[in-house]
């Protein structure tokens, strides 16, 4: 006898909640660490990009998806103000496996966001304003 399993799906708002995370790291934290020309690169080769074969849209995915890059966020964020420890590389690590797993890549270490640039002006970061001159 064949046992049936029940899968939740993804609401829309979770979703789209993947993809503003996602959008963040490209507005928000890749601008204080990287060029324009590497942020491009990125785009190119489909970094934090779904891969829909790897990516089934249940519940449970979108669950681990959106707690890694949060994870991933907060460490980089506390990273860039605190001592670096192998700890938080680990942590890192783990999350960025769990990102794998789900057809994320995120081909990125912990060491590429120790040290922010001097200064990060970037056709990426979002304007402030509505109102740009």
């Amino acid at each position: 006898m064949r046992q049936l399993k029940s899968v939740y799906v993804a609401t829309e708002e979770q979703k789209q909640y993947i993809h503003s995370l996602i959008e963040q790291f490209y507005t928000c934290i890749f601008p204080k660490y990287f060029t324009d020309d590497e942020i491009d690169t990125f785009q190119s080769l489909g970094i934090l990009q779904f891969e829909s074969s790897t990516y089934d849209g249940t519940l449970k995915e979108a669950f681990t998806i959106i707690s890694a890059l949060q994870s991933l966020q907060a460490i980089i964020e506390f990273t860039s103000f605190h001592r670096h420890s192998a700890d938080y590389e680990q942590l890192f690590q783990h999350n960025i496996e769990q990102l794998e797993q789900h057809g994320i890549s995120f081909p990125l270490t912990l060491e590429h966001f120790l040290h922010q640039k001097d200064e990060y002006i970037s056709m990426y970061i979002k304007p402030v304003h509505a109102w740009v001159m």
